[in-house]
Parts: structure tokens; sequence; C-alpha cells
């Protein structure tokens, strides 16, 4: 269970990374469109770039947070269950900070910073795996 913790753990951390690539991709797609003399207005589809960073911000990434949480019940991690439950509160905020972006864009700002909080936190949950699996266990004591 710790290896599925750390993996978890890991794959929310490259999701940040992936969430980043898209979200880059989604706009230089918009630029290129726009270069090309495509109109953008409130009746434009989106690219599927932004559809990817949508469905993985709001499916995928919320899902590993969630069973992040499970697993560290029975991964016996050091404050595996704190780190996996903050990694789940900092996911659950950036899907908060998406939606509540389209209303108030200047959110989109926190949005962003938030991705950092996600990725670093989950990167600490999975070096606390990595280090709760590499202690020596102690030696039994003998008896003379």
């Amino acid at each position: 269970m710790r290896t599925t913790y750390r993996i978890l753990a890991m794959l929310i951390a490259l999701g940040v990374v992936v969430q980043a690539a898209v979200i880059a991709g989604a706009w230089f797609l918009v630029l290129n469109d726009l270069d090309s003399g495509t109109v953008l207005d409130k009746n434009s589809e989106n690219n599927w770039a932004h559809v990817a960073h949508g469905q993985i911000g709001v499916m995928v990434m919320p899902l590993l947070a969630l069973l992040l949480l499970i697993v560290s019940f029975f991964a016996r991690v050091p404050g595996g269950v704190k780190w996996a439950a903050i990694t789940l509160g900092v996911t659950i905020l950036q899907v908060v900070l998406a939606f509540a972006g389209f209303a108030a864009p200047i959110v989109g700002l926190l949005h962003g910073v938030n991705a950092f909080a996600v990725a670093g936190v989950a990167g600490v949950a999975a070096r606390k795996a990595r280090e709760a699996g590499t202690t020596v266990p102690a030696e039994p004591a003998t008896v003379s």
C-alpha cells in the first residue's frame, strides 16, 4: 500500500506538469487560430487542449487525490493521512479557483499559483512514502 500511496502522489505531481503543458498548448493554439483570422467569441468552441485541461482538472486530479486519501489510511506512512488530506484540500481548492476564475478572471492568478501548492504537497507525500519504505527496522534483541 505504501508503494500505491507513493505512486498516486507522484501521479498527482506529474498531473500538474501535464496540466501546465496542455493549458500552454491550448493558448498557443488560440493564438495560432487568431493569427489565421479565426474570430474568438462566446460561440467559439474550445480546442482539444482546453478540453483536456478541463477534463483532467475536474475529473482525474480530484479522483487521484481522493484515492490518495483513501489509500493513506492503509499505507502506514508517517504523516501520510495528513499529507493526503492536504493534497485533497488544495486539489479541491484548485477546482473551486478554476470555476471562480470564470466569474472573476483575476482569481485565475490564484488558480495558477495554487497549482504549485498541489504539486508541492503531493511531492511531500511521495517523499514521506519513500522515506517510510527506506527506514531500517530495529534488530531484535538477543537473549544471552
